[in-house]
């Protein structure tokens, strides 16, 4: 389970580094894509289920085929060097709008990566969205 919010910066080759607690769970490689105004970041499992998810949703008519082809034509497996750090591509550093200051975040079953700009305009929606939840599902 991912979780937390950690400040970090690109490199000149693209690369940021994991927060040490989300390492321990992306050893041998995970699975980057486009996501929400930013990129997601799952395990191998993970990765396998929300491209089950769209599959799904696509098979049932909710969700355009295209929607696949872009989440999966635009993914990189991405491996942890032994820093810690993750090469994130160049079109996806463009996707995200990513230049040198970026937002690690925890979203349970996966990472998100936001260009900070974006992230400081997105997380008070997020709180919003959260106070809302909380009150319509009687937390």
């Amino acid at each position: 389970m991912f979780v937390g919010t950690f400040e970090h910066s690109l490199d000149d080759k693209g690369r940021v580094v994991l927060p040490s607690t989300f390492r321990a769970q992306l050893l041998e490689r995970g699975y980057l894509a486009q996501w929400d105004r930013c990129l997601g970041l799952w395990t191998e499992e993970a990765f396998r289920a929300a491209s089950d998810r769209l599959t799904d949703r696509i098979r049932d008519g909710q969700v355009p085929q295209g929607a696949l082809r872009a989440f999966a034509a635009n993914a990189a497996e991405v491996r942890p060097d032994s820093q810690g750090r993750i090469t994130i591509p160049q079109r996806l550093r463009e996707f995200a709008g990513l230049g040198r200051d970026a937002v690690v975040i925890g979203a349970i079953d996966r990472i998100e990566i936001w260009e900070a700009g974006r992230w400081n305009d997105q997380s008070p929606l997020a709180d919003d969205s959260l106070i809302h939840a909380v009150t319509a599902l009687g937390l």
